[in-house]
């Protein structure tokens, strides 16, 4: 099918992040764009204030016509009434990592995999080919705060960034100039079964890296090379091809200056906070060099970086307290972002909410999730959000609950947080999830905000 002929497209699941992106793309090209979520969330409303066609009842009668394709993600269970209709009719049905690996072809693609760290990784990538000479398109997974979307598109675009998803295997539809690895922890156990498939996957990916293309991976990641591609690896400050120096804290941002095998790029300084990010921005620096950013175009991009909403997002920030939101939902994401905060704010006391984020991946890294959470003095749990699960017996936030060893812990619904807030002393409060917790910003955000500081016990 060529999609550049295309007159409609009807999306199944359009509020996700990479389905409301690729509703962007096509919308901008004129083309009929329509489609269908279970909840209404700043996403669909977003794209519903373009003039695209949503509704949020699973019902076929509401399809406004017989579209051209749909687009569908995997989040979507089969049994749904309008995929079994759309499918009935004989429209053609592509899966959304199929249709985002054709439009790849058309590009220089620079791919960015890992189970934590791509979503980061990619907008910064992005943001600094965007804002240089060479300029790209990119598809997001997150909402770039320097631009208030998760697509990018420029005129002149020979490059495409993107963000390649190992969930369902969708990254084997990419066939990149350039890859970006930037870690292959155990997940999606769902999906591979075990580490091993899981890691065998990204082996995969890497070798569908163009040959003479680039391959960048994470220091110390178990990965064969592929043939016919230069490979070259990053870490934070071990030595690398690509490596920080040093590194030295000022407030909240980070100042290095960044090794490459063509020399060093002197007095960096990140716009966003954490070693994390530090470390995310040195394997954009690769990316972005590779494809011929300039040091300059670094140096000053790096700088010129917001973030991205619900990573390391700061919401509020005073002396005597801070508000984080994160969309952290693999122990190691936890982790990483606990030992970012403690590096910033040593000595000061944290209090996470946490929403466990499937009932798989909780059963599965259940000691891994209560090690990283027990690093927080507070910990308060929700239950866990199925998304596209339905439970488990013997698996609930409780059986959590029960693993973690910090002091102070309780288990309570969503609604009750706003309550809550008001009895619990804290210098450092965090959100920290990949479910529907982010409906809980705002609320904590406007109630922190219209309170001088937290209640001290």
């Amino acid at each position: 099918m060529e999609l550049d002929k295309l007159n409609s497209i009807y999306f199944l699941g359009i509020g996700g992040i990479g389905m409301s992106a690729l509703a962007r793309y096509f919308h901008n090209r004129g083309v009929r764009v329509s489609g269908y979520d279970k909840t209404s969330t700043p996403l669909t409303k977003a794209l519903q204030q373009k003039g695209i066609d949503i509704h949020y009842d699973d019902n076929p009668q509401l399809i406004a016509s017989s579209p051209d394709l749909v687009i569908y993600t995997p989040a979507v269970p089969r049994e749904l009434k309008e995929y079994v209709y759309l499918e009935k009719l004989g429209i053609p049905v592509r899966k959304r990592a199929e249709v985002l690996g054709e439009l790849s072809r058309n590009y220089q693609t620079i791919a960015v995999a890992g189970t934590h760290g791509k979503t980061t990784v990619s907008t910064l990538s992005a943001h600094i080919l965007y804002q240089s000479s060479i300029q790209c398109k990119a598809f997001l997974g997150g909402i770039s705060k320097n631009y208030d979307t998760n697509l990018l598109e420029s005129e002149k675009a020979g490059w495409l960034v993107v963000e390649a998803d190992e969930f369902d295997r969708s990254f084997l539809q990419l066939r990149p100039a350039t890859a970006i690895i930037t870690s292959m922890d155990a997940d999606h156990l769902d999906i591979y079964n075990d580490h091993q498939t899981m890691k065998d996957n990204f082996s995969r990916f890497a070798g569908q890296v163009n040959s003479g293309g680039n391959l960048i991976l994470k220091k110390g990641l178990d990965l064969p090379p592929p043939a016919n591609v230069k490979v070259f690896n990053y870490a934070l400050s071990e030595k690398a091809d690509y490596f920080a120096e040093n590194i030295a804290l000022s407030g909240l941002f980070y100042s290095f200056d960044i090794h490459t095998p063509g020399g060093t790029i002197k007095n960096c300084r990140l716009g966003v906070p954490g070693l994390i990010n530090v470390e995310n921005a040195i394997a954009a620096t690769a990316s972005a060099q590779l494809a011929g950013a300039t040091d300059d175009d670094i140096r000053k991009n790096l700088e010129s970086f917001k973030g991205i909403k619900r990573r390391f997002d700061i919401r509020v920030h005073r002396d005597n307290m801070v508000y984080i939101d994160d969309y952290a939902h693999h122990p190691e994401e936890i982790r990483g972002l606990l030992y970012s905060l403690k590096d910033i704010f040593p000595g000061q006391k944290i209090l996470g909410i946490f929403q466990p984020h499937l009932y798989s991946r909780t059963r599965d890294f259940a000691k891994a999730f209560s090690d990283s959470l027990s690093m927080l003095e507070e910990v308060i749990l929700l239950p866990i959000y199925p998304a596209r699960e339905k439970p488990i017996e013997g698996v609930d936030s409780a059986m959590l609950l029960n693993q973690i060893r910090s002091a102070k812990k309780y288990l309570v619904k969503k609604n009750q947080i706003p309550e809550i807030l008001k009895n619990h002393d804290f210098d450092i409060l965090l959100t920290i999830g990949a479910g529907d917790i982010d409906q809980l910003v705002e609320p904590i955000e406007n109630y922190l905000l219209t309170h001088k500081q937290p209640v001290k016990q």
